[in-house]
């Protein structure tokens, strides 16, 4: 197994066969420095963003075609809704909206999510059916979410971890990192792929779900994963490729090759045009300024788009009635 020198932005498969495990690490450096400086998150909602981008990359990685893979969650939290948009094969975007009078009266990524509900939705273009699972979100963090959606709509035994971090750039001026690993169980024979029953299940109230006992394998490599530090998942001078080898040195290790990331929108002045003319016109009368012109920001990147009055109103007479809601870019 060849060493990379430069871990950051990659996303590294990989397979120990001896204990029937796939799974993907995630080093995110630039990537999500440009993602969160974009915006002057407080610093909660920084970490929150980061690994909720270093989760959707995590899962996005595996389409096997080009396509998009959004995680977004609505809830009732001090941060209420998380956006990302992973493009595969390796275009990320992400962006957040929070209660700022909220964000210091908790702590935690529970308190600061709180309950609603986290979407995960596959778009694979316009010839293929979109794929959506949903999975509440009960005051736990990211990775118990994802854990849960696995248990749930999956059904594939699979650990998480994420971590976000701050370190220094040149001139004591800080940037994030975020980092992430996903294992799953995924043996020849279904039958090893037992988990324990949802709780509460089928069974009637004050009945005991039965002890379901894992398979060996699993355990193991749960365990080792489970001895994940966050700084490690973070640290600039651990190449990922080492990582594998102190979690699974006694395990022969396959690794796969390893794919870039960039943070990258999809925002265009094509697009928001397009949005635009798939407004009422009464919502578009709602827009114009006083002058009558018009002025889009795109919640991902900033980037601004303007409209004059002669615009608009030629946008007026080639859009029909529509009542589409369009996301930018």
């Amino acid at each position: 197994m060849s060493l990379r020198e430069d871990g950051d932005d990659r996303i590294l498969p990989f397979q120990i066969e001896a204990l029937d495990v796939r799974g993907r690490v995630v080093r995110l450096g630039p990537s999500i420095d440009a993602v969160i400086e974009r915006h002057a998150y407080p610093p909660q909602v920084s970490k929150l963003l980061g690994e909720a981008v270093a989760l959707t990359i995590l899962l996005g990685s595996a389409l096997k075609i080009e396509g998009r893979f959004q995680l977004q969650t609505r809830s009732d939290g001090p941060v209420g809704m998380l956006v990302v948009d992973f493009e595969a094969p390796d275009r990320v975007r992400a962006c957040a909206r929070f209660d700022k009078e909220r964000l210091y009266d908790v702590r935690g990524a529970g308190a600061l999510l709180g309950h609603g509900h986290m979407a995960l939705t596959i778009d694979q273009g316009p010839e293929m059916s979109r794929y959506q699972g949903v999975v509440a979100l009960d005051g736990g963090t990211l990775e118990d979410a994802a854990h849960a959606y696995f248990r749930q709509s999956e059904q594939i035994p699979t650990k998480v971890r994420l971590a976000v971090a701050e370190s220094l750039k040149p001139g004591d001026a800080h940037a994030w990192r975020a980092g992430g690993m996903l294992v799953q169980f995924l043996p020849e024979a279904p039958e090893r792929m037992r988990v324990a029953d949802l709780d509460p299940g089928d069974a009637p109230d004050g009945v005991e779900p039965a002890d379901q006992e894992e398979d060996d394998a699993w355990v193991e490599a749960q365990s080792l994963v489970g001895t994940v530090e966050d700084h490690e998942l973070t640290d600039p001078t651990l190449e990922p490729e080492r990582l594998l080898i102190r979690l699974f040195n006694e395990r022969e290790i396959r690794v796969f090759e390893s794919r870039g990331v960039r943070e990258a929108c999809r925002c265009s002045r094509e697009r928001v045009l397009g949005m635009l003319k798939s407004f009422t016109a009464e919502d578009r009368r709602d827009m114009r300024a006083d002058d009558g012109s018009i002025e889009v920001t795109c919640d991902f990147c900033s980037s601004r788009y303007g409209f004059s009055v002669e615009e608009v109103a030629e946008i007026d007479r080639e859009a029909p009635d529509g009542t589409g809601e369009v996301q930018i870019g």
